[in-house]
């Protein structure tokens, strides 16, 4: 198989507008969540959210931008971040390819044309209501942008998302199917429905009284996730291709695993038995033994039973060397990007090898008993690490792991 290495990255994150600005506001601490400013909460239990704060997209005429939804405005500059961090210039058009994943795509829109459909009838619907709602129109849009001719593709496995989308992207270029990727995950569901969707489904943190509190993975006192935006994106290269032309390096990609809970719409399975399988598969796939694993950046949502299963199945794969594992969660900083989770992750992984800097978990003040793990809490540690993993797992049992490691 051909080798493949991270050469670019690129984040549009409730901490910052650029992936190093990200990062920097996680080792600091930062938290991403406030009173929700996009639309009046005051019928809603839930009244926070991890929204994006001062963007533009300065390089799109605004004639565009209006035909564009916000994950599609958000990985479109997450991904000309990633492309302009990776320096590359010469390129076949038809060895680029782009796999961006959204969890549930054009939510907005969708809610905005139902209303004025009953209000004005079929003539108040836009003709561009349709491709700016449609989950594959952030991977069309960059294509379009670079001329990127190969492998065009967006996937939508809800949280596990942006892992899938880059797990996948990575194993197009070992089959020799595209030497380039652009790949990640990007969202954007801050609104009416999609609040009331999630509390009715119980999963949100209603703590609105202190926001950046809010999220608190592997906390007793946690109540729920916090919903987040945003987009992370990845430049992936093959190996031997980025070494010729002297390409910085953040890490290489060495394993992916994929697998399914098959138990429930909502609810991870018992003991995180699908999350179990998928870090076996990335383990095997990568070849390496569960003790080179050094660092976890675990999905950890900040919900009960997810972070109790997460850790269960940690200790399920890892055994004694669970206890000197060093794990976090950056969702207590960014809030749960849903389908641009795993992709914002990705970066946070990819930087924190390069840095050697590991983000801390925020708001870890009274660990819940059953998440008993080095969890990283409140403070980043400057520690170099070779060999990190990344977790995701979505809504219907869907689960993706990567391996990245130092070159």
């Amino acid at each position: 198989m051909r080798r493949v290495v991270i050469t670019g990255v690129g984040a549009i994150t409730p901490v910052g507008n650029s992936a190093q600005e990200s990062f920097e506001g996680l080792i600091n601490g930062i938290s991403g969540v406030s009173k929700i400013s996009r639309f009046d909460t005051t019928d809603f239990k839930c009244k926070i959210a991890a929204e994006i704060k001062n963007f533009k997209l300065d390089f799109v005429e605004k004639k565009e931008i209006k035909k564009m939804d916000l994950f599609t405005q958000y990985a479109l500059a997450a991904s000309v971040e990633a492309w302009e961090d990776s320096g590359i210039i010469n390129y076949s058009p038809d060895q680029v390819g782009v796999s961006i994943g959204t969890g549930i795509g054009g939510l907005g829109p969708i809610e905005k044309y139902t209303l004025t459909l009953y209000k004005r009838g079929e003539r108040g619907v836009s003709p561009f209501f349709i491709p700016m709602s449609i989950s594959n129109m952030s991977a069309c849009r960059v294509s379009m942008k670079y001329n990127f001719q190969g492998p065009n593709f967006s996937v939508a496995t809800a949280c596990a998302t942006g892992t899938h989308s880059i797990g996948l992207a990575a194993r197009s270029i070992q089959c020799g199917d595209a030497d380039i990727f652009v790949t990640g995950g990007s969202e954007s569901t801050i609104t009416p429905l999609s609040l009331a969707g999630f509390t009715a489904s119980k999963t949100l943190s209603a703590h609105n009284d202190e926001p950046e509190r809010a999220s608190r993975p592997f906390d007793k006192d946690r109540d729920g996730f916090v919903m987040g935006e945003g987009s992370g994106i990845l430049v992936l290269e093959e190996y031997e291709h980025a070494a010729k032309r002297g390409a910085r390096i953040y890490a290489e990609i060495i394993g992916f695993g994929m697998s399914g809970d098959a138990y429930h719409i909502v609810a991870p399975s018992p003991h995180g038995k699908g999350a179990v399988l998928a870090m076996k598969k990335a383990l095997k796939d990568a070849e390496i033994a569960a003790g080179d694993v050094e660092y976890i950046n675990a999905h950890g949502t900040s919900t009960v039973m997810n972070d109790i299963y997460e850790t269960e199945a940690i200790k399920s794969v890892f055994g004694e060397d669970a206890k000197r594992l060093m794990i976090s969660s950056t969702k207590s900083a960014t809030g749960h990007l849903l389908g641009a989770a795993g992709g914002i992750e990705a970066v946070f992984s990819a930087i924190a090898i390069d840095k050697s800097i590991l983000p801390p978990t925020i708001n870890l003040d009274n660990p819940d008993p059953q998440c008993d793990l080095d969890y990283i809490p409140k403070t980043a540690r400057r520690v170099k690490v070779d060999i990190v993993m990344s977790n995701s797992f979505g809504f219907g049992g869907t689960n993706a792991v990567l391996l990245f490691r130092r070159v």
